[in-house]
């Protein structure tokens, strides 16, 4: 037995699929599978149902997985240790962040990061609320960066900034005549909105209270994986949309005048640095976290002072 076989377990667990286990493992899918088999011979028992599709643990093998999951934790965090050597920061970090966040907030602090500390490598991809608690909770993800409180029992959560959410509308929409808005001044067959799946999405739903309309709303029907999409649509048909401060950070005076902020307590969102298990990587969270509050602009680094939409 041997630490790989635990990382090959743990990434078939993860993926249920030989082909893309061996893929994020960087090796071929017979030799992920060889090695498998391997441990299983040596254990006396199967680990995963092969007959199942997709791949599933059999009822020893979750044991097996969940004891390799401490492991591997206690191996990574020896590693930590080691690397917490000097005053040079050392190591490398699993990170996740959500995609309603991801191609506004990782261009401010990412350069800055990597070139202050070199010797950190970043692991870094984007995905959905749940599925960033989820790889927190089976420990294949170090932190996330998301939407807050996330309400889930052992998480971490060091809140970063809060971020204002606008209502963004076509040029011929139709809007009261007001300076700043209330959810209930929206009409909601002209709202677009991100598809399930989206913490964004549930945000929205809540403030304007879309769970008690019927589904022949447009904004209902309407599936975007993207804020960008959004934004085309509603150019397009000259709807609605809400969008969160950082996504329209660097517009320009003419296009601005398409947003409208909402009366005071505006609703905004709290977006935090998430981990669940305490190790030895603190010093690389503080180093995270420091750069991106320095590199945050202004309008977001306030405290928080209207309405937080939970997720």
């Amino acid at each position: 037995m041997n630490l790989q076989q635990l990382e090959y377990i743990m990434a078939l667990d993860e993926h249920q699929h030989f082909v893309r286990a061996a893929e994020a493992c960087f090796v071929t899918q017979p030799t992920l599978s060889a090695m498998i088999q391997k441990l299983e011979a040596e254990l006396g028992c199967l680990i995963f149902d092969r007959s199942k599709q997709p791949v599933r643990p059999t009822e020893e093998g979750e044991r097996i997985i969940a004891q390799a999951r401490k492991v591997l934790h206690e191996v990574n965090s020896l590693k930590e240790i080691a690397h917490e050597k000097g005053d040079e920061l050392k190591g490398s970090l699993r990170i996740a962040i959500i995609p309603t966040l991801a191609p506004y907030l990782l261009p401010l602090f990412l350069k800055q990061f990597t070139q202050a500390h070199p010797l950190v490598n970043l692991h870094i991809q984007e995905l959905t609320t749940e599925e960033i608690l989820s790889r927190l909770e089976r420990d294949s993800l170090d932190a996330g960066i998301l939407a807050t409180p996330s309400k889930h029992i052992g998480m971490n959560e060091s809140p970063l900034f809060y971020e204002p959410f606008y209502v963004y509308a076509g040029q011929h929409a139709r809007l009261p005549n007001k300076q700043y808005l209330l959810a209930e001044d929206l009409n909601l067959d002209q709202l677009w909105l991100l598809e399930e799946g989206h913490c964004m999405r549930t945000q929205v739903m809540r403030l304007c209270e879309l769970k008690k309309q019927g589904s022949s709303s447009l904004g209902l029907q309407y599936a975007s994986g993207s804020i960008e999409s959004l934004i085309r649509m509603v150019d397009a048909y000259d709807g609605l949309t809400i969008l969160p401060e950082l996504a329209v950070q660097n517009w320009d005076q003419e296009r601005s005048k398409q947003l409208h902020p909402f009366a005071s307590p505006a609703p905004e969102r709290e977006i935090s640095l998430v981990t669940y298990r305490k190790g030895n990587k603190q010093r690389l969270y503080d180093a995270l976290r420091q750069s991106i509050l320095a590199n945050l602009p202004e309008s977001v680094k306030l405290q928080a002072s209207g309405q937080i939409l939970a997720i």
